[in-house]
Order: structure tokens, then C-alpha cells, then sequence
């Protein structure tokens, strides 16, 4: 495994429990433990799409 590969599997596997957390949180009636984890899911999946653009924009410059 590349480095690049073991950085994605990693925010997956935060997203994955951010998610799971969520559901938690709705189930506990914390709503602003849903909030927060609702906020880290979708910074963690912004950061995701940047780092796939830029891995993909760096992999044709070097073509």
C-alpha cells in the first residue's frame, strides 16, 4: 500500500464513524453531538475531494 492509499483509508474509516456517531448522537438526543459530527463528516470529506484532486492533478503533471 502507497501512502496515498493508507491516507484515504483512514478519512473513510473517520467518516464512516462520524456517520455512526450521528446516529448515536439522534439516539441519545444530544443534538449537538449530531451537529458537531455532522460538521466533521463534511470536513473530512472536503479534505478527502481536495486530496483526490490533487493527487490526480499531481499524476498528470507527471505523465
Amino acid at each position: 500500500m502507497n501512502k496515498q492509499s493508507i491516507i484515504f483509508i483512514l478519512i473513510s474509516v473517520l467518516v464512516t464513524f462520524n456517520i455512526a456517531l450521528i446516529g448515536v448522537a439522534i439516539g441519545e438526543q444530544s443534538i449537538l453531538l449530531a451537529f458537531v459530527a455532522l460538521a466533521a463528516t463534511f470536513i473530512l470529506m472536503g479534505i478527502g475531494f481536495k486530496l483526490k484532486k490533487k493527487f490526480r492533478d499531481e499524476n498528470q503533471n507527471n505523465l
